[in-house]
């Protein structure tokens, strides 16, 4: 079997779902790193968010393509910046009605970073910036809310998924569908296609 021209460093079933939706082959092999470790440091050092969505998905890249020399190797991550503070994923339900309350009625930004390294070396990156604002939310509905969509929710940064009950609740936003679901798929099939692994 001929390997596939890309690995996807990354489990995640909604970016493996938008790479075989856009005909693009590739092969999923996980990264192991310690990203809480990681973003924490980054957060002692004053990173902005848009570095530590980078940095991140650096290390994802990287910790595969040292293993699969000659492949195209993609790491992806997505930071929640409101305030000057970056959002991890809930902890557990009364976590993720906290983060809900606390971004009820108020503006945040999604990056989500995609970076391809080859041989051990960066080859491509890209940061995704979506603005979302979001609805005056009441107590009951984040109740609710959660408890519907928990299991769903549980590995989604600000506990909610925009492509289900999550649009609810949002009253805008700005930039890609694409980026909101953890990967700027537009700007990676404009350099795949450069790269010549897709055919336009």
């Amino acid at each position: 079997m001929k390997d596939a021209p890309l690995i996807l460093a990354s489990s995640s079933a909604t970016r493996q779902n938008m790479l075989r939706s856009a005909n693009i082959p590739f092969e999923s092999i996980p990264a192991r790193i310690d990203e809480e470790s990681l973003k924490k440091s980054l957060e002692a050092e004053n990173a902005q968010p848009r570095d530590i969505a980078d940095a991140l998905a650096e290390m994802k890249a990287l910790r595969i393509s040292d293993k699969k020399p000659g492949a195209l190797v993609l790491g992806c991550d997505q930071v929640l910046a409101f305030e000057g503070s970056v959002f991890s994923k809930p902890q557990d339900p009364d976590h993720a009605r906290d983060q809900l309350a606390t971004l009820s009625g108020k503006a945040h930004q999604l990056l989500s970073a995609a970076v391809i390294y080859e041989d051990g070396k960066p080859a491509w990156r890209h940061v995704g910036v979506v603005r979302l604002q979001m609805r005056d939310l009441s107590c009951d509905y984040i109740q609710g809310y959660v408890d519907r969509n928990w299991d769903s929710i549980r590995h989604s940064v600000g506990a909610y998924k925009i492509e289900e009950e999550g649009a609810r609740l949002f009253s805008r936003i700005d930039g890609s569908h694409f980026s909101i679901l953890g990967l700027p798929l537009i700007e990676l099939i404009g350099f795949l296609t450069i790269r010549g692994v897709i055919k336009q």
